[in-house]
């Protein structure tokens, strides 16, 4: 049956399926800016229009409903970019489809939940957990659960409006590629290139045999090839942070400490004669809700809890100690069918159970009563599943079960009638309560390190040169992040939400407070603020430098070379002849002489034999070759093969492009690092 919780469980799933279609190609382009208009604080701009803060906090709170409970910090991401890209959606997409007449109606809708036309969203709320195919059924049953609940009501219209921007972003790329042709001369030229192979004899030079003091590179030579190329140097607008980590970790003594804590919990613990109330007791004890069987426990704590105990021991850093609480012997595997009803039918379920106890079709039983459509059409059939995948009423219900036995499970909000028909050979099976104390730093240890901390934040406070002199006084490495608006995390900072919020709203050599962060401290410095569109020349001159010192060893190595045949050109350079085989037009790799697509390229090109090619300007070096034969490729492609590859990649490229055409067009800024 699908109930509320199953549904806001499902729900995520859908919701990060939302995530990944098409919307998500949105890689957004970041402009600068952040800050007010009036009293409500802007996080973004979208096609010039400010995204306010209590617009995208409704939009915010909307999704994280959905969800459902407390959220782990990996949800907060997906519910953030749930609401941005509903923004997005609704200022940008929406009115766009509407001018382009792209429209999902009530009809086409309604054949979708039909399952006629095929949906992401709908599939991964409403799958079939048996056969994994999308069931409509359940749509329309979770539909009448709705019409009386209003929280499973708001999911639906979450769902419905997914629903239509699914449909309408299908319809806007299928209309993108149907703009895309490949003519008779493409497929012709790709057959051609696809059913040739090439073998000849190369040589050439590295880069990296010409001294860098041989190079003469100038201010202006760097000038010059920033100037050419600075499409390459666009970037989003960014900020710098150094930052320096106290790792919080346990000292010999508090090592001691705890060693002498956990053996005296754990003589405790092996007399104790209430075993579930000692652990309830200990923050870090805890009863499994599972049984799990002898052999699936490693070697040494069978033998230990056969005993009475196991542990304590430490292993991975944690001291664990356990007993065990219960025991049964259960069958290790089980066959079931099921029947689900209301919790409210009560007197159905105790006469079907009466009747089917008797003799009654249980399948039959199950495709007319059960509520649970996934399983009723199957006559009820859940299938074979180990005893240890059984909780609470179920395990205990179950436990003793034996084939053809009928029990009755009463569970959240439904009513389970269960049909043992399949019981292999018992096994003894364990409940096993646990305490785990991890290995951890102690209160005077954390106060010791929280003080050199704050020292340290003292003495680096002022200046970027303050910070990395502080930091060489405690015998502490800065590190370097930079992050760009619309980044969330920290690579090497557990829970660096803080830090980013923190850093979007700093100002230059300004020093942050001293973030907690688990089992580190963190102070951090915003060393630079760069919200130019493009790297500045400074900021990448070794990359140009290297580019530079490229071409210029490129221009060195030419001027060297001599002859007409490869013989003589390999002379000229100092190198050997090599040879190379079946190279084609799709390879990137060429033996002997590395990843180098560009030479790849330039052989498959070559229309006669026995000729020295020009000089190829390689990534690695500089290379020449001679094709001596050219052969038929083992698998050649035809005129109607080539013509489909080559219009699947033109639709696909088509498709791709418009969306990014889309994203320029709306001049989207993502200001939310500030708040959110």
């Amino acid at each position: 049956m699908a109930t509320l919780n199953t549904l806001r469980t499902k729900f995520g799933v859908v919701l990060t399926v939302i995530i990944a279609l098409a919307l998500l190609a949105f890689i957004l382009s970041l402009k600068t800016e952040m800050g007010f208009s009036s009293n409500d604080p802007k996080v973004g701009v979208i096609a010039g229009e400010k995204i306010s803060y209590s617009e995208y906090l409704n939009e915010y709170n909307a999704a994280e409903r959905n969800f459902g409970g407390q959220v782990d910090e990996r949800q907060l991401d997906i519910i953030n970019n749930i609401a941005w890209q509903n923004i997005i959606t609704n200022r940008v997409l929406t009115p766009g489809f509407d001018k382009a007449g792209i429209a999902v109606s009530d009809e086409e809708r309604l054949d979708i939940i039909a399952g006629r036309y095929p949906s992401q969203v709908l599939y991964s709320a409403f799958a079939d957990p048996a056969t994994g195919e999308y069931d409509p059924a359940a749509v329309y049953e979770f539909l009448a659960q709705a019409a009386d609940d209003a929280s499973m009501s708001a999911i639906w219209a979450q769902i419905n409006q997914s629903l239509r921007s699914e449909r309408a972003m299908q319809k806007y790329a299928g209309l993108t590629r149907s703009g895309a042709y490949v003519n008779a001369l493409e497929v012709a030229s790709g057959v051609d290139a696809a059913g040739k192979t090439f073998s000849g004899k190369w040589t050439g030079a590295r880069y990296s045999s010409v001294p860098d003091s041989l190079i003469s590179i100038s201010n202006n030579d760097l000038k010059k090839y920033y100037d050419t190329h600075k499409a390459q140097f666009k970037q989003l607008p960014n900020r710098t942070i150094s930052y320096v980590v106290f790792d919080i970790d346990a000292t010999a003594d508090d090592m001691l400490a705890l060693e002498n804590e956990v053996r005296q919990t754990g003589a405790d613990f092996a007399v104790a004669e209430d075993v579930k109330g000692f652990i309830r007791q200990n923050r870090y004890g805890s009863v499994s809700d599972r049984y799990i069987s002898v052999k699936q426990l490693p070697e040494d704590e069978a033998e230990a809890l056969a005993k009475g105990q196991y542990g304590p021991v430490l292993k991975n850093n944690v001291w664990t100690m356990s007993r065990v609480v219960d025991s049964k012997t259960a069958p290790d595997s089980l066959g079931i069918r099921h029947i689900v009803l209301p919790f409210t039918e009560e007197k159905l379920a105790d006469s079907l159970l009466t009747a089917l106890r008797k003799g009654g079709d249980f399948a039959l039983a199950a495709a007319e009563y059960s509520v649970y459509p996934a399983t009723a059409q199957n006559g009820g059939e859940v299938g074979v599943m180990p005893f240890s995948a059984f909780t609470g009423e179920f395990a205990e219900a179950l436990g003793g079960a034996s084939k053809g036995d009928i029990v009755k499970v009463v569970s959240g909000d439904a009513i389970q009638l269960m049909q043992v028909y399949r019981a292999d050979a018992p096994v003894k099976y364990l409940q096993i309560a646990t305490i785990a104390y991890p290995v951890e730093a102690s209160a005077a240890t954390r106060r010791d390190i929280h003080a050199s901390a704050s020292s340290f934040s003292v003495d680096a406070a002022g200046s970027v040169a303050k910070f990395d002199e502080a930091a060489s006084a405690h015998s502490l490495t800065p590190r370097i992040a930079t992050i760009s608006q619309g980044e969330r995390t920290i690579r090497g900072i557990d829970n660096s939400r803080e830090v980013i919020r923190w850093a979007y709203g700093a100002k230059k050599g300004e020093i942050s407070e001293i973030f907690n962060l688990g089992n580190t401290y963190v102070i951090a410095m915003v060393t630079d603020i760069d919200n130019e569109e493009y790297r500045p020349l400074q900021k990448v001159s070794a990359q140009v430098r290297n580019a530079v010192l490229r071409d210029k060893k490129y221009e060195y190595l030419t001027k060297k070379l001599a002859g007409s045949t490869i013989d003589e050109a390999a002379a000229s350079l100092g190198s050997e002849v090599e040879t190379f085989e079946n190279v084609n037009y799709s390879l990137y790799y060429i033996d002997g002489i590395g990843f180098e697509p560009g030479v790849a390229g330039a052989i498959a090109s070559t229309k006669t034999t026995g000729e020295l090619s020009a000089p190829v300007r390689g990534m690695s070096g500089v290379y020449l070759f001679t094709v001596e034969s050219v052969a038929a490729a083992d698998n050649e492609r035809t005129p109607e093969a080539e013509k489909v590859r080559a219009q699947a990649a033109a639709e696909a490229y088509a498709a791709q492009a418009s969306i990014a055409a889309v994203q320029e067009m709306a001049k989207i800024e993502d200001l939310r690092g500030k708040y959110f």
